[in-house]
């Protein structure tokens, strides 16, 4: 594969840059300001799937937002420096470093190792999927509205001035609460889960990683229960957030799907199951191999058929006529496929047997037996 320039690469390097800057700013604009509208959505008087009680701030919860966040940002990091050094030096031990892929960064004489290539490439897009799993989640909250369990309890109606008389007489505007307008505001705030997508996203990374690089031996059963491990921490994540009354099963599952969705379209189409670039290279070749034209080759008609086709044996011919009309057919296949343009040094014999008819052909020390099953002379 050709080196690309260094001016190419150096643009592409900072139009990366350009883009995961524009992906972090575009997450904080959605996390820690009011740019982006909350849709206010309605409630119908005494809505039993609005009335569980308040859980409390989301410090008290059995998963606090700094724990989720914290493991969700230091565990991959820290599985995924210790799996790629631990690739590297074996390879290195198996003297295989010069086979390794290269980024040419300054003409053609320096390259990244492929250790901190490899560790910076998986770790950046990791990055960039959970920046991206936060502006999906916080999109998805901002345009519906959902509101959470206990949103009765902190938006605190009042019934009598609101005229509800009967369960079924829907309420719509701000206006209707009179509780704290943050805690209001972050009650509007529940589909997707976040904490769902964040955590089954960092999961599933993790998973596919592990699953991808570690070829070791010995790891048939280790690598299943560590991934099942991981799996299973995200989950427990969304059935707590079920059980303390913070989402709705339907926000929890849409938070798995969306974390499931970015981390397993980044690490099949961004960073190719986490295989290097002699591989991708590699896959790319026999592609193009693939998709090559066929070629037919058509059918050849044998020079015998030509000639016995052109020199018909008639029944009423003398026995001398056949045998001389059957050796030149015979004598022009053999100049054929020897390549012998005279054939004054080939002789023919032909042998009589009771049963049946042999002609033999002997030409340079060369010897063709035909039997009467492959050719018949009428006589």
């Amino acid at each position: 594969m050709p080196l690309l320039p260094a001016a190419l690469t150096s643009s592409m390097l900072y139009f990366q840059m350009v883009i995961m800057a524009g992906t972090v700013m575009l997450a904080y604009y959605f996390e820690y300001t009011d740019t982006f509208t909350v849709n206010v959505q309605g409630f119908f008087c005494h809505d039993s799937a609005y009335r569980k009680p308040y859980p409390g701030p989301e410090d008290s919860s059995a998963v606090p937002p700094v724990l989720l966040y914290s493991l969700a940002a230091g565990v991959p990091v820290l599985v995924i420096i210790v799996g790629e050094t631990a690739v590297f030096c074996l390879q290195l031990a198996t003297r295989d470093f010069e086979n390794q892929e290269k980024t040419i960064l300054t003409g053609d004489c320096c390259y990244i190792n492929p250790l901190v290539r490899r560790t910076v490439r998986f770790l950046g897009i990791y990055t960039f999927g959970l920046f991206a799993t936060d502006i999906f989640v916080n999109a998805g909250q901002v345009v519906t509205g959902n509101l959470a369990p206990h949103f009765l309890a902190l938006c605190k109606p009042n019934y009598t001035a609101l005229g509800c008389q009967q369960y079924t007489q829907f309420i719509s505007g701000e206006e209707a609460c009179t509780g704290n307008p943050d805690l209001i505001m972050r009650a509007r705030k529940t589909f997707p889960s976040k904490e769902a997508a964040l955590s089954v996203y960092a999961a599933m990374y993790l998973t596919m990683y592990i699953t991808n690089t570690i070829k070791a031996k010995g790891t048939r059963l280790a690598k299943p229960v560590l991934c099942l491990g991981l799996m299973c921490l995200a989950f427990l994540t969304g059935l707590n957030r079920v059980a303390e009354y913070r989402n709705h099963w339907s926000d929890v599952i849409a938070g798995f799907l969306v974390g499931i969705s970015i981390a397993v379209f980044l690490v099949v189409c961004v960073v190719n199951n986490f295989k290097g670039r002699q591989a991708e290279n590699e896959h790319i070749h026999m592609d193009n191999l693939a998709q090559m034209p066929m070629i037919s080759i058509p059918r050849v008609e044998s020079p015998l058929e030509k000639v016995c086709q052109n020199q018909p044996v008639e029944n009423g011919q003398e026995e001398n006529s056949q045998e001389r009309s059957f050796k030149d057919c015979l004598a022009r296949l053999f100049s054929w496929i020897m390549g012998i343009s005279h054939c004054e040094h080939l002789q023919l014999r032909t042998t009589s047997l009771p049963s049946q008819k042999s002609h033999d052909i002997e030409a340079d020390g060369f010897s063709l037996h035909w039997t009467s099953s492959l050719f018949t002379i009428h006589s």
